[in-house]
C-alpha cells in the first residue's frame, strides 16, 4: 500500500496512462535493436558444396521459408555458421546504427514540428511494417534497406518517448520516467531471446516481432500529447479536455503547466545577450574544450564497450539464447541510480563505474584466456556492460550540467554524435558479432582512461546550472565530494535556473537508449 500511495503522488491517472502506453514502444524497439544478434543463428543456409546453379540461389535468397527446423539449436547454430553468404546478412548491424545517426539529426526538429504523439504514431507503424516485410521478402538488400529505415524509425521513437515521459512528470520526479524505460528496454531484450528460442524459422521469428507490434499500435492513438508542446502551440481546448477528465488530474495538469510557465519566460535582455554574443568565442574556452574533449571520449567510450559486449554475447562459450536474456537482466539494477546519484554525485559515481567496467572486461579477458570458465567469463563481462550504462546515463544528465546555456544543446550534440560514431565504428569492425583480442582490450582500457579524465571535472550535483562561459570557469574542480562536503552554497534561484529542467527535456530528447 505504501507503494501503491507514493506511485498516486509521483503521478496522476493521466500520467500513469501515459506512461503505460509509452512502455510498450520501449519494449518493441529492444527487439529490433538486438535482432542483429541472432541473425547469423537462425539463417538456414543453403549446402556451400552444391551446383553452381544452387550456389547463384543463395546469393539472392539464402533462407528456406516454408522448411521447418530441423535438430536442436546446437545443429541450427552450426548450420548457419557454415554459410558465407551469412556475412552480407551481419552488416545489418551497422545499417541499423547509421540509420540511429541519421534520425537523430531530424528527429527532434520534426518533434517539436508536428508533435511527439504524431511522430510516434507514424515511427511505430513503419517499424512493425519493416519488420514484416523482412518475414516475406528474406533477401540481402530488402533485409540491409530494412535496417537502415528501422534504425531511424527507433531513434525517433526514443525522442518522443523520453520526452513524453519526462514532460508528463512534475520536475522533482523527471529522473524516474527515464530510468522506469530502461528497465522495460531491459525487459524487451529478454523478450526478444524468448521469442528467439521458440521460433522454428525465419518468418516465424519476424512475425513473432512484427505482429504484437501492429496489435498493440491502436492504442498509441489514445496516448495524451505533451502539456508543452500543447501550451506552445496554442492548443488549449485539448488540455480543457485533459483537465477535465477527473479533479485529480486537473491539480497535476495544474502543476505541470506551471512549471511549463516558468520555464519558458526568459527574460528579453537574456535573449538579445545570447544573440549577440559569438558561439565561437564561446569554443575558444580551455574550460569548455577540455569539458567538450573528456564527455565526447566517455560518450566514445561507453558506446564501444556497451554495443560491443551487447551484440557479442554469442561468443562467451555460453547458449546465445541464455546469453541473451542475461544480458538484459544484467541491467535491471538501474533502477538503483537516482538513489546512488543523490548518495555519491556525478562524479565519484562515473569515475568508480568507469573503472569497474574496465576492470570487469579486463578480468574477463584474462579468464577467457586462461581458464575455460565461459560462465564466469560472460558475468564479468556483462558486469561492465551495466557499469557502463550506467556511465551513460549519467552522462547524460552531468553532460547538461558541464555546458553552459548559451552553447549547451550544441556541446550535447556534439557529444552525442562521438557516441553515435562509435556504435557504427563498432559495428563494422566486428560484424559477425565476435570480440577479437584489440577489441576486447579497448573495452577494458577504454573506461579506465575515462574514469582518470574524470578527475579534471567539476562536480555539479547541488548547484545551478551555468548560464555563461564565466560560470563554468567558477566551478570548482578537483575536489571529491565523496571526501569532504560541497564548500560552494548554491545560489538563490533565478530566471535563468528555472530552465533547468528544460534543458533535462532537451538533453532526454536526444539521449538514444538504452538505447
Amino acid at each position: 500500500m505504501k507503494t501503491d500511495g507514493a506511485f498516486r503522488r509521483f503521478a496522476g491517472p493521466l500520467q500513469r496512462h501515459v506512461y503505460f502506453i509509452l512502455t510498450l514502444p520501449i519494449f518493441f524497439t529492444a527487439f529490433t535493436f538486438f535482432v542483429d544478434v541472432f541473425t547469423l543463428y537462425i539463417t538456414p543456409c543453403k549446402d556451400n558444396t552444391a551446383s553452381k546453379s544452387l550456389n547463384q540461389t543463395v546469393d539472392t535468397n539464402i533462407f528456406n521459408i516454408s522448411t521447418s527446423w530441423t535438430g536442436n539449436h546446437s545443429d541450427r547454430t552450426r548450420q548457419s555458421l557454415t554459410c558465407h553468404e551469412a556475412n552480407r546478412f551481419a552488416h545489418g548491424q551497422a545499417t541499423y546504427m547509421t540509420g540511429l545517426l541519421i534520425g537523430s539529426l531530424f528527429g527532434g526538429a520534426v518533434s517539436d514540428k508536428y508533435g511527439k504523439k504524431l511522430l510516434l504514431i507514424c515511427c511505430s507503424a513503419v517499424l512493425a511494417v519493416a519488420t514484416l516485410v523482412v518475414a516475406f521478402l528474406p533477401f540481402v538488400p530488402v533485409y540491409l534497406t530494412a535496417r537502415g529505415i528501422s534504425g531511424v524509425a527507433c531513434c525517433a521513437i526514443h525522442i518522443c518517448t523520453f520526452s513524453l515521459g519526462v514532460e508528463w512528470s512534475l520536475p522533482k520526479y523527471r529522473i524516474w520516467p527515464p530510468t522506469l524505460f530502461s528497465f522495460i528496454f531491459s525487459l524487451g531484450m529478454m523478450g526478444l531471446a524468448a521469442v528467439a528460442f521458440l521460433a522454428s524459422g525465419w518468418m516465424q521469428f519476424h512475425l513473432a516481432l512484427g505482429i504484437p507490434q501492429i496489435l498493440f499500435l491502436p492504442l498509441y492513438f489514445f496516448l495524451p500529447e505533451s502539456p508543452r508542446w500543447l501550451l506552445l502551440n496554442k492548443r488549449m481546448k485539448t488540455l480543457e479536455g485533459y483537465q477535465n477528465r477527473s479533479p485529480e488530474d486537473k491539480q497535476y495538469l495544474a502543476l505541470l503547466l506551471d512549471s511549463v510557465d516558468n520555464e519558458t519566460q526568459k527574460p528579453l535582455s537574456e535573449k538579445t545577450s545570447t544573440k549577440t554574443e559569438s558561439n565561437f568565442a564561446n569554443f575558444t574556452s580551455p574550460t569548455i574544450l577540455l569539458r567538450l574533449f573528456v564527455m565526447s571520449y566517455i560518450g566514445f567510450a561507453s558506446a564501444l564497450t556497451y554495443y560491443g559486449i551487447c551484440f557479442s554475447v554469442g561468443s562467451f562459450g555460453v547458449n546465445i539464447y541464455l546469453a541473451q536474456f542475461f544480458s538484459g537482466l544484467s541491467e535491471a539494477p538501474s533502477l538503483l541510480l537516482p538513489f546512488l546519484l543523490k548518495r555519491f554525485g556525478r562524479r565519484p559515481f562515473s569515475m568508480g563505474s568507469l573503472f569497474l567496467s574496465g576492470i570487469s572486461c579486463m578480468l574477463s579477458l584474462l579468464v577467457s584466456k586462461f581458464c575455460n570458465m565461459p560462465a564466469l567469463v560472460m558475468t564479468l563481462a556483462l558486469m561492465g556492460k551495466l557499469c557502463m550504462q550506467s556511465t551513460y546515463c549519467v552522462s547524460v544528465l552531468y553532460g547538461i550540467e558541464l555546458f553552459p546555456t548559451v552553447i549547451r544543446q550544441k556541446c550535447v550534440g556534439l557529444v552525442s554524435l562521438c557516441y553515435r560514431v562509435a556504435c557504427i565504428i563498432n559495428a563494422v569492425v566486428t560484424p559477425d558479432g565476435g570480440i577479437p583480442l584489440p577489441a576486447m582490450i579497448c573495452y577494458s582500457s577504454g573506461p579506465i582512461i575515462g574514469a582518470a579524465l574524470c578527475l579534471l571535472l567539476p562536480e555539479t550535483s547541488g548547484i545551478p546550472l551555468p548560464d555563461t562561459v564565466q560560470d563554468c570557469e567558477k566551478q570548482p574542480s578537483m575536489k571529491l565530494s565523496c571526501c569532504a562536503r560541497w564548500p560552494v552554497k548554491p545560489k538563490q534561484q533565478s530566471d535563468a535556473s528555472l530552465n533547468n529542467e528544460n534543458d533535462l527535456k532537451n538533453q532526454m530528447e536526444c539521449s538514444p537508449i538504452s538505447a
